[in-house]
C-alpha cells in the first residue's frame, strides 16, 4: 500500500525537513543488508520529529519525537528486520528513551515499558484486535516480533502530558475506529491512525456507512487543531493541504452515496469526481462495505 501512496509535500516556513538515509544511520548493519525503511526528520526548533516509513506489508510508519535531551518513540516498528533498523537508528541519536507510545498499534516495544490511551489496553486483548494479531502471526509468521509483555501505563483523554518537556495532548480518535487517540505534539504535529493523503480512502479505514461522518469530524479536529504537520500510523507524513482535500473528498463520497442507487454507479461517479487518484483500484473493495 505505501507505494502507491504519492504525495507531494508543502513544508511549512517554521519546520526543515531532511531525508536520512538509513545506510547512513543504521550504521550497525551488514553492508551486505539492503536499507528496508526510510527515514524523514522534520525541526520544529523545539523538537525533532523523526518519520520512520517502514515499507512493510501493512504500509505503517513509526516515529520518534527527540526533545533537547531524550527522546519518546510513538508506534514502534511490528516486523523483526523493521525493528532491529529503528532501534539501532534510535542509538545514532545518543539520547535515552524516556516514554514509549502505543496508541492504535502495538510494536516491538518488548519488556519495556509503554503509555497507552485509557481503554486501550483492554481493547488488544480483545478479541477484534487480537484475533487482527493472530492473523498476522498466521500470514506473516517469523517476520514479526512476539506481542509485548511490558507495564502499560494508561493516559487520560482531553488532558495534556509533558514528556521531554514536549506537550502531548491526547484526544478521542474517531468514534467508529479502535478507542485509541489523536495526539497534538509540540502544539504542531497532529498524530492519527491514518494519515489523510490525497488516494482514494483505504477500505479498512471506512467499516460502515457511520464511518464517513465520524472521520469528518476527526478531519474537523485536526484542522482545528493548530499543527502544521500531520502524520499517521499508516502514511508517513503530510500537511494542512492534504488534510482539507481528505475532508473535501469524504464530503463528496457521502454526497455520492446518497445520490447512487448501486455500488457500479458510486464507483463510477467516484472516479468522475477524482480522475487519477491513486488508489483507485480501493474503490471496489469500499463499495462492498458502503453498500452492503
Amino acid at each position: 500500500m505505501q507505494s502507491q501512496m504519492k504525495q507531494n509535500y508543502k513544508i511549512s516556513i517554521s519546520m526543515k525537513k531532511t531525508v536520512v538515509p538509513m545506510m547512513m544511520g543504521v550504521v550497525a548493519l551488514s553492508a551486505n543488508v539492503q536499507a528496508k525503511g526510510k527515514m524523514e526528520v522534520y525541526d520544529f526548533e523545539q523538537f525533532k520529529l523523526h518519520v520512520y516509513y517502514t515499507n512493510d506489508a501493512l504500509g505503517d510508519a513509526s516515529y520518534i519525537v527527540e526533545g533537547k535531551d531524550a527522546l519518546i518513540t510513538l508506534e514502534e516498528p511490528l516486523f523483526k528486520d523493521n525493528i532491529a533498523e529503528f532501534a539501532t537508528y534510535v542509538e545514532t541519536l545518543q539520547k535515552p528513551i524516556v516514554q514509549r507510545i502505543s496508541d492504535y498499534h502495538v510494536g516491538g516495544t518488548a519488556h519495556h515499558a509503554v503509555i497507552m490511551p485509557q481503554g486501550m489496553p483492554k481493547f488488544v486483548k480483545e478479541p477484534a484486535y487480537s484475533g487482527m494479531m493472530q492473523h498476522f502471526s498466521q500470514v506473516f509468521g517469523d517476520a514479526i516480533t512476539e506481542l509485548p509483555t511490558g507495564e502499560t501505563q494508561e493516559v487520560e483523554f482531553y488532558r495534556t502530558y509533558h514528556y521531554a518537556d514536549i506537550s502531548f495532548l491526547f484526544s478521542h480518535g474517531a468514534n467508529t475506529d479502535f478507542p485509541a487517540a489523536s495526539i497534538l505534539i509540540g502544539g504542531k504535529v497532529y498524530y492519527t491512525h491514518w494519515t489523510p493523503l490525497k488516494t482514494h480512502i483505504n477500505p479498512l479505514q471506512l467499516t460502515c456507512r457511520e464511518a464517513v461522518d465520524a472521520e469528518l469530524e476527526a478531519l474537523s479536529n485536526a484542522l482545528s487543531s493548530g499543527a502544521e504537520l500531520f502524520i499517521g500510523g499508516h502514511g508517513g507524513a503530510t500537511d494542512v493541504e492534504s488534510v482539507e482535500f481528505r475532508k473535501t473528498y469524504l464530503q463528496t463520497l457521502k454526497k455520492l452515496l446518497e445520490e447512487c442507487s448501486t455500488a457500479d454507479e458510486w464507483i463510477s461517479r467516484m472516479k468522475q469526481a477524482f480522475p487519477g487518484l491513486p488508489a483507485e483500484e480501493s474503490l471496489p473493495e469500499l463499495a462492498k462495505v458502503l453498500y452492503k
